[in-house]
This record gives structure tokens, C-alpha cells and sequence, in this order.
């Protein structure tokens, strides 16, 4: 709505004011943008079975491995105007037919507290628009659902893309749920799931709230999986209040990764400003083959996180006596969510102090409190 700025007289509004998709967290969706992608750095990576993280917050579900990969601006599409970053998935072994109950998704959960104040569940639930960019090699009709963090009251719906490998912006329109159980606090809150290739078990009508559980698609819409090659790619994922979709809510880069972090930080090898040097913590040595010390996290994660170490060998300790041993695994425990220890075979002078550090990118280690 037009907006009047007067110098004299101060702000004059002309029309209604959307106050709930004006100010504050208007996208409740993070990383709608694709703009962080800690765990891969962009790698293609070929998804695995289960539900897996790829892109930061969100997850492909996928019945069997090895039939999808995922990376951060695959190929060498050019997003759409204004953004500069996509999530591009493409089939690399096909799934046809699909079993009943064979899911593929590409996903998001929603912390609770993140959409509390929706009042889904109640006679007050709010109505909702998601919106995004994508683009496929295929056309047609295609479908998602959001749910709650149960999965058993689900609203699937459809959009469509037109033209082939043309980037198209959905736009969905949902009226809140006012029954169901859905999680205000640091569950999952909210689910929203985008079909990638889904049974008949899991299909189920657009455009009405379900009991049914687990619904992902709508019956007879395109299931990318059916087709070698086939891809999709998404950008400027959206969830706000209101029934009309607004421009994305470009959050500073900062916030945004801050946001991220809240659920995952990792610690990569060769990102630091010293000779390429990772610092991932600091401590002493209680023996001979032991060492404490703590990695201080960048923001308070969700909840206690796990721990995860890729290539542990590629770790070290070292002072000013040199490297103490390259042979290290790596605990973590409650500690202030921080970094608890580190046991080596051999080589360090107790009571000395040790830098835990690693220069190989293939290092990682990732602290976890995702949904």
C-alpha cells in the first residue's frame, strides 16, 4: 500500500497496512535464499537414504540413496532477479514405479517458537502464503504440504510450472489450521515439505486440512524421481502471515547466519586467516594422552548439540614445542556448548597448554541441534 513520507506532517498511510507481514520475522522460513551452505561448501553431494541436511535448515527425505544429488547453484543456471543463490537437485537414477509408500521431499521444520504466534490449532489460526522461485526440466502440475511437527494434520496443495527450465514463482495461500496439536516451543512447530516423488499412501487431495499422516503430495502431480536427469531448482522460499505474498525479507547476512547457526555451526579446515589455520579450540593437557579444552560456539544452539567428526586425522594439537600427534578423537559433553576433549595416542606434556587446530578442508567437525 502507498506510503506518504511528509516532512511537515510525518507518515501518512493510503490503504489497509499488513502489520504482521510488515515488521520483524516476516519470512519464518531461514536460508530461504540459499545463501549458506556449512556443511558442503557447495560440493555436489549425492543424497542418502532417510532424512539428511544438505543446504543450511533444510533436509531431503529420501526412501533409498543414491538416486538424487544436491548441490548449491548446480550447473550454471542464473537464479532470478535478485537473488544469487539456489538449491539444485537432480535425479540421477530414476525411481519408477514408485512403491505406495516411497517418499522423496525436500523440507523445512520450523522451530515453535519461530511460529507461535500463528495460533494454528486454535479459532484463531492466522492465514498463511509460501511463496518461492523454481525451475525444472519438467512441466506440469507439482505438489507439497505443510504440517505440523507430528505430521498428522497436513495441508498439501499444488503449483505449476509452464515452461521447461524457467525460473516460475508459486504462491500459495493456506488458512490456519484450527485444530491439531502444534508445538510452540523449541520443537517442531511447523513442517514444510515440497514433493519430490511420493506414493499413493502418502498423496492425498489439494487444498484441505487432513488427519491422514505423512502426506507429502497430491494425488496425480509430477513425481520428479520418475525421470533420469530430471531437475528442479529452488530459491526465495518464503512462509509469512497474511494472504497475499510480499517481497522476500532479505535479512542482513549476519542475522541470517546467526539464524543458521542456531541449529548448525561448523568448523572447517583452511578458513582461517593464519597460513589457512582452522582454530577449533583451546586447552591443557591433563596426561600424557589426553587433552580438555573448549571451542566457544558462535550463538546459543536450540538445544545440547551432538558432536560430528569428518576426517579426525586431519586434527592436531600443537604449542610451542610443535605438533603433538595427528591421531585424535574427539568427545563432546556439557560443557557450555562448547568443545569437551580430545584423546590422542601419545605425545603431549601435561599441564601444558595446546591449540586444536586443523589447514585440511576435508576437516570437519559439525555441532548439531537441528530438528
Amino acid at each position: 500500500m502507498p506510503v506518504i513520507i511528509d516532512g511537515t506532517n510525518g507518515i501518512t498511510q493510503a490503504g489497509e497496512f499488513n502489520s504482521d507481514s510488515s515488521f520483524g520475522f516476516k519470512n519464518r522460513l531461514i536460508n530461504g535464499q540459499m545463501t549458506f551452505d556449512q556443511r558442503n561448501a557447495g560440493a555436489s553431494v549425492t543424497v542418502a537414504s532417510s532424512r539428511n541436511y544438505y543446504l543450511d535448515r533444510f533436509t531431503i527425505f529420501a526412501q533409498t540413496g543414491s538416486k538424487l544429488t544436491i548441490q548449491q547453484n548446480a550447473g550454471s543456471v542464473t537464479p532470478p532477479v535478485g537473488f544469487t543463490n539456489y538449491a539444485g537437485i537432480t535425479v540421477s537414477t530414476a525411481v519408477s514405479p514408485l512403491g505406495a509408500a516411497d517418499q522423496y521431499m525436500f523440507e523445512q521444520q520450523i522451530e515453535g517458537y519461530n511460529v507461535a504466534d500463528l495460533n494454528f490449532g486454535s479459532a484463531n489460526a492466522k492465514t498463511v502464503t509460501l511463496s518461492f522461485w523454481v525451475r525444472s526440466s519438467l512441466t506440469g502440475t507439482f505438489a507439497g504440504s505443510i504440517s505440523n511437527g507430528a505430521e498428522d494434520r497436513t495441508f498439501p496443495f499444488t503449483y505449476t510450472i509452464s515452461s521447461a527450465n524457467t525460473w516460475t514463482q508459486a504462491s500459495i495461500t493456506i488458512a490456519g489450521d484450527t485444530t491439531g496439536t502444534w508445538l510452540t516451543t523449541n520443537g517442531s512447530g511447523l513442517r514444510l515439505k515440497l514433493n519430490l516423488g511420493t506414493g499413493t499412501t502418502y498423496s492425498g487431495t489439494a487444498n484441505a486440512w487432513t488427519s491422514s499422516p505423512y502426506i507429502t503430495s497430491v494425488t496425480g502431480t509430477v513425481n520428479l524421481i520418475n525421470t533420469v536427469n530430471a531437475t528442479w531448482y529452488i530459491t526465495g522460499v518464503q512462509l509469512e502471515v497474511g494472504s497475499t505474498a510480499t517481497s522476500f525479507d532479505y535479512r542482513s547476512i549476519g542475522t541470517e547466519l546467526q539464524l543458521c547457526q542456531r541449529y548448525t555451526q561448523v568448523r572447517r579446515g583452511g578458513e582461517g586467516s593464519n597460513s589457512a589455520i582452522t582454530f577449533c579450540g583451546v586447552g591443557n593437557a591433563r596426561t600424557s594422552a589426553t587433552w580438555y579444552g573448549s571451542d566457544k560456539l558462535s550463538v546459543t544452539m536450540r538445544t545440547f548439540p551432538s558432536l560430528t567428526v569428518t576426517n579426525p586425522t586431519s586434527f592436531q594439537l600443537y604449542n610451542t614445542s610443535g605438533i603433538a600427534t595427528t591421531t585424535i578423537s574427539i568427545d563432546i559433553s556439557d560443557r557450555d556448548y562448547m568443545l569437551a576433549g580430545a584423546a590422542v595416542a601419545s605425545g603431549l606434556t601435561t599441564s601444558q597448554f595446546y591449540t586444536f587446530t586443523t589447514t585440511n578442508s576435508n576437516g570437519l567437525l559439525v555441532y548439531s541441534a537441528e530438528l
